[in-house]
């Protein structure tokens, strides 16, 4: 990011006490202002935003618990969450958490006993937790995804940053060292646009960082965008605690809240991250401008053939190395550049790859809809490594140069429920609040609340793939 002088703006003088509610409805109604949910400018009202969140309507109306479900539930209280629910039931099969293997553990904080981490840690990461987790707070802030923001807010607090120091994060980041300001730019240039992802950009942290280290906080800025649309594309409320750090935010009356007050010198500082235009707000708020058109079909012929001929930034593991450490996962014959990426990491890697080859189950998303959905999203983020993958998968399914072309045209074979699902996994992939609920709900109208569970975990995996395989440059093979 360069350097930026505080900019204030007196308009904002009462964004502090202002009222940022927005009501979002769940089950097969849409808002009557059905729009991504808009940006917030400053502090202040991004954290009103924050609190809101707590109220908000989940998008995936689900049945009532059964018996079996509630005698799990007896030990596990977390089984009946509409989170975990929706996973037991539209997602069988599928590796929970694949995307987040990258982030690291959060230290012990005294007189509480440290969780036991779901899956053993990696042994090759070795960044530290608070600046990973300062980078998923830039990527979520760049994709205004408040659920994942607030959590964020909470663990940072808890390893001991401020209120101000969260606050320069946003809006002064010449306040950090050089390394992490490169770090942020490169997080933030592969939240926006994995296709755009230079080789001065990964120099910039390569002068800083190894180059191993530059891929890991690659990998978890990639599972941070995942996460973001995960949440946002199921429409998963706030906690009412903030979270497992949410104590960091606990008032004297033991209430959660994060309506902190924020430094007069910040409060009216607007967000050097977020994607805004501070000169259109209004009650400090700014709604997304329409979308842009994605690739079209000379771009998508002319992106491929580009990404034939170009050499990896970043160090591929040796072939037999990775099949070593990637065992069963890894296909027969060469090992993909992808897989060789993640051979790196001994645990967390095989877990990733893992994640990202599992197919989808006929009776939740059948392999062409799943082809698309990974097409639309590669196509969005102008990933050509992950494209040319999607469309072989798209010809292997039967579609022809015709039928792709028309694809990437106006969609006039595509059937009218391929359409709205196409809508949403276009919108979710472009940014994680793009797709709205009338959008959403068309969609699941169309086909089916499994359907649109598996879509939004295809679109956060097709999200995380595109933005570790761009960043790198991988070639097409």
């Amino acid at each position: 990011m360069p350097r930026h002088a505080a900019t204030r703006l007196i308009a904002y003088v009462m964004l502090a006490a202002c009222s940022c509610g927005f009501g979002r409805t769940s089950g097969s109604e849409a808002s009557t202002d059905d729009a991504p949910r808009p940006i917030p400018v400053t502090r202040p009202v991004m954290k009103r935003l924050l609190e809101d969140m707590k109220h908000r309507a989940e998008r995936i109306p689900l049945p009532e618990p059964t018996d079996e479900e509630r005698q799990a539930a007896a030990d596990d209280p977390l089984a009946l969450s509409y989170e975990n629910r929706l996973r037991t039931l539209y997602l069988s099969g599928v590796p929970p958490r694949g995307y987040l293997g990258f982030g690291g553990m959060a230290p012990p904080r005294g007189g509480v006993a440290a969780r036991q981490p779901a899956e053993r840690p990696d042994p090759a990461l070795s960044l530290d937790y608070a600046f990973k987790t300062r980078l998923f707070w830039i990527a979520s802030r760049t994709n205004n995804c408040q659920y994942c923001l607030g959590h964020q807010e909470s663990k940072l607090l808890a390893v001991g940053m401020t209120d101000d120091a969260l606050a320069r994060l946003d809006t002064d980041w010449t306040a950090f060292p050089p390394a992490e300001q490169a770090a942020f730019a490169l997080a933030r240039r592969i939240t926006l646009a994995p296709g755009d992802v230079s080789d001065a950009d990964v120099e910039a942290c390569l002068a800083h960082y190894e180059p191993r280290q530059v891929l890991e906080m690659v990998l978890s800025v990639a599972g941070n965008n995942a996460i973001n649309r995960w949440k946002e594309g199921i429409g998963v409320p706030q906690a009412p605690g903030g979270g497992g750090s949410g104590w960091a935010l606990t008032r004297p009356d033991g209430v959660h809240s994060y309506l902190t007050a924020t430094s007069e010198h910040y409060a009216l500082t607007p967000s050097q991250v977020a994607v805004l235009d501070a000169t259109a707000a209004h009650d400090g708020l700014v709604h997304a401008p329409p979308l842009p058109a994605p690739a079209s079909a000379a771009d998508v012929r002319a992106g491929l053939a580009r990404a034939r001929g170009r050499m990896p930034r970043l160090p591929l593991a040796p072939e037999e190395e990775a099949r070593g450490v990637l065992a069963d996962v890894a296909p027969p014959g060469a090992v993909p550049g992808w897989m060789r990426l993640l051979a790196w990491f001994p645990e967390a890697g095989p877990r990733l790859a893992r994640s990202l080859a599992v197919g989808g189950a006929p009776s939740e998303l059948d392999p062409l809809d799943r082809a698309l959905v990974r097409w639309a999203v590669a196509r969005r983020n102008r990933a050509w490594y992950a494209l040319d993958l999607a469309e072989r998968d798209l010809r292997h399914a039967g579609l022809d140069e015709t039928a792709l072309g028309d694809l990437a045209g106006d969609q006039a074979q595509v059937s009218p429920a391929r359409r709205a699902l196409l809508v949403v996994a276009d919108a979710l992939a472009a940014s994680p609040v793009s797709c709205t609920d009338g959008q959403f709900q068309a969609a699941r109208a169309a086909t089916s609340s499994a359907t649109m569970t598996r879509v939004v975990h295809e679109v956060a995996m097709e999200s995380l793939f595109d933005r570790f395989t761009e960043a790198a440059g991988l070639p097409i093979e």
